[in-house]
């Protein structure tokens, strides 16, 4: 069993370190403070082939896999959580979805512009009154002749306020709870389609997170993106592996409070001494060390799974809760290695704690990824 990263691996993990060290870690507390991501980083995102990184080759995408996903999660959220999760709503969300779903013309019309940066993308599930409970959205979609009327609202929706296609959820049989629901491709400008004003949010700031509104929205028959009735079971597997790339951010913060911490711990002077040489902060750092080894080793396994076409969800739920869980306590850490300078904005560490809670909750909790692995236990 190897457990380093292939050649070519390691070759794209140099060149997301280098992309994060050169264009996001500068800046990342700016946008953090400005709750904005700089359409220009957008577009040097698109360069480097990370607008594209699940889609296909003939589309202009990089056609990469989910292991690969995780390594660019990883280094691009170790200087800003918020940049990595643009990405992931736009290449595990969106772009999934439509790779997944979409029939050969949609894919046509819409993976080309995503991938070069034309269009971001966005993906909307969960609605004011079901986040969890997804299969209890209320969005609904009705067909007059060639056209399905769409009504309703949506919440929580990451690059909603920038995106320039959205894959929405509605319901389109009534009494056909999870298997009543069909996804639509939806473009900015739609009559009826509007965004809400951007989430004042704790952390993930610089991320673009808004609600939506249907009023009436009219789009095509062929907008129907997958088998009509079926969409919630591919939103299902669209989540299953944005699971790994959840993981692959949750690595990436926990290793930047890691870093900082001991780059800290080696210059910072109590008592007569760097405070490395304190076991109270040794063990700190090891627990983090440790643990961030087992998150990468548990995300990586998920992601070789997906990528051999195995099953992989709870895998991916295992490594996305783990890793998820042990971002928040390696960046609690950090704070406290730092002491009263970690309860500052001088230093990233408060600002992954914020980034790492979210990781907790979105793209399924960490109760619903307890409840998936619990379910699998017992059919066993």
């Amino acid at each position: 069993m190897d457990f380093e990263l292939s050649e070519d691996l390691a070759a794209l993990q140099d060149v997301a370190r280098r992309f994060a060290a050169e264009h996001i870690k500068p800046y990342a507390r700016q946008w953090d403070r400005e709750a904005d991501i700089p359409r220009s980083v957008v577009a040097k995102l698109a360069e480097v082939g990370f607008l594209g990184i699940f889609t296909p080759t003939e589309y202009g995408g990089a056609g990469l896999g989910d292991l690969a996903a995780s390594v660019i999660m990883e280094e691009i959220a170790r200087h800003c959580g918020a940049t990595a999760l643009m990405l992931d709503a736009h290449n595990a969300l969106c772009s999934a979805h439509i790779i997944r779903a979409a029939n050969p013309e949609q894919k046509a019309k819409y993976l080309p512009k995503l991938a070069a940066g034309e269009y971001l993308g966005a993906w909307a599930l969960s609605e004011p009154g079901s986040g969890s409970d997804a299969a209890a959205l209320t969005t609904t979609a009705k067909l007059e002749g060639n056209t399905w009327v769409l009504s309703g609202a949506k919440q929580w929706i990451t690059n909603g306020h920038y995106a320039g296609v959205y894959v929405v959820m509605a319901r389109t049989k009534p009494e056909g709870g999870a298997k009543g629901i069909s996804a639509f491709l939806i473009e900015r400008g739609t009559p009826g389609f509007s965004t809400g004003p951007k989430e004042d949010k704790f952390g993930m700031r610089a991320s673009d997170t808004v609600g939506l509104m249907l009023d009436n929205v009219r789009v095509p028959k062929e907008n129907v993106c997958g088998n009509l009735h079926e969409g919630f079971v591919d939103a299902m597997k669209v989540l299953e592996r944005g699971r790994i790339t959840i993981a692959g951010i949750s690595l990436g913060l926990a290793r930047g409070a890691l870093e900082e911490s001991l780059a800290y711990a080696k210059q910072r002077v109590a008592f007569g001494k760097p405070i490395i040489e304190q076991q109270t902060i040794q063990f700190m750092l090891a627990d983090m060390a440790m643990e961030l080894d087992a998150g990468r080793l548990l995300t990586r396994k998920a992601g070789i799974l997906s990528d051999a076409g195995q099953p992989s969800n709870i895998e991916a739920s295992m490594a996305k809760l783990f890793t998820s869980e042990m971002a928040t306590r390696a960046c609690l850490n950090a704070i406290q290695i730092h002491g009263g300078n970690g309860y500052t904005k001088e230093v990233p560490v408060e600002r992954y704690m914020r980034d790492a809670k979210l990781c907790e909750i979105g793209e399924g909790t960490s109760q619903i990824q307890r409840m998936v692995i619990a379910r699998h236990l017992l059919e066993l």
